[in-house]
């Protein structure tokens, strides 16, 4: 078995799979990759199974010291990959051998990249999945200098593809919104005007939520819900007005009420979308 060594953490770099599915009713968020089409495609390319744990990034990159042979895949936001210092492929496999140093530079564009090796980072499983979650804590802590990450067994041979198409990381992105459970708090102006309004993606936004600047959507109810159940795409909307729209590892329950939500086939574009990156909502009616 090899491993990885952590040269150079970047500013967030976790450990990710699909998630942990199936536990919301035990309050555990699902977690997992935010683009889940990109970490797919890295797995793809180095032959693992497509649920296998790898390392997503967030912005500035990563750098490994590899402790055997490797075969790894980077995918998700463009980026310079290097090996020793050469520059390799990015979107496609590439055999690393030991003890060479693997740099993932920067994001050109997007924001998040997926690092895959073939065997899959083999740390230990929590409640079913690998990934790390920042709101709860579950999983492996986001990478620091000096550790040491475990890579599995190599996987069984099977076709790889050289290639795998996926979208760019967008310079406008479009949410489309299943208006409910809680649209009847809002003024039926005002979510006419959220299909209508202009908002851009705000600095805050993380891997719980996805939060913009724009116009407030307005209440027509006042006071707060009981806390109810929130699922993945959940469009909050705070005392502010400003519409929240929940990640990966967003919270199970929330008291703010709900004015749609997104659609998962959705989400991975907004994995992608920078700060000041334009959004808008298109209504769907159910």
């Amino acid at each position: 078995m090899s491993a990885l060594a952590v040269v150079r953490p970047g500013p967030l770099t976790t450990v990710q799979d699909l998630g942990r599915r199936g536990v919301a009713h035990l309050g555990v968020p699902r977690a997992g990759a935010l683009d889940e089409p990109a970490l797919r495609a890295a797995n793809l390319l180095t032959g693992n199974d497509p649920g296998a744990a790898v390392l997503e990034t967030t912005v500035g990159g990563v750098a490994l010291r590899t402790l055997g042979p490797v075969l790894l895949a980077v995918t998700g936001a463009p980026a310079p990959v290097r090996v020793d210092g050469r520059p390799a492929a990015w979107g496609a496999a590439v055999a690393v051998p030991a003890d060479a140093l693997v740099e993932v530079g920067p994001a050109t564009h997007g924001v998040r990249s997926y690092l895959a090796v073939a065997g899959g980072i083999a740390v230990a499983p929590v409640l079913g999945s690998r990934s790390a979650d920042l709101l709860s804590g579950l999983g492996p802590p986001p990478l620091a200098v000096g550790t040491v990450l475990p890579v599995g067994p190599p996987p069984a041979p099977r076709p790889r593809p050289e290639l795998v198409p996926l979208p760019a990381p967008p310079a406008g992105l479009v949410l489309r919104l299943h208006l409910g459970p809680r649209a009847d708090w809002f003024e039926p102006g005002a979510v006419a005007r959220l299909a209508r309004d202009r908002y851009r993606v705000a600095a805050a936004s993380n891997r719980i939520a996805l939060r913009t600047d724009g116009p407030p959507v307005d209440r027509a109810r006042s006071g707060e819900l009981p806390s109810e159940g929130m699922v993945l795409g959940a469009v909050q909307v705070p005392p502010d007005g400003r519409p929240v729209v929940f990640l990966a590892d967003h919270p199970t329950t929330g008291g703010y009420p709900v004015v749609g939500v997104v659609p998962p086939a959705d989400l991975a574009a907004a994995a992608q979308a920078r700060p000041g990156t334009p959004l808008r909502f298109v209504l769907l009616r159910d």
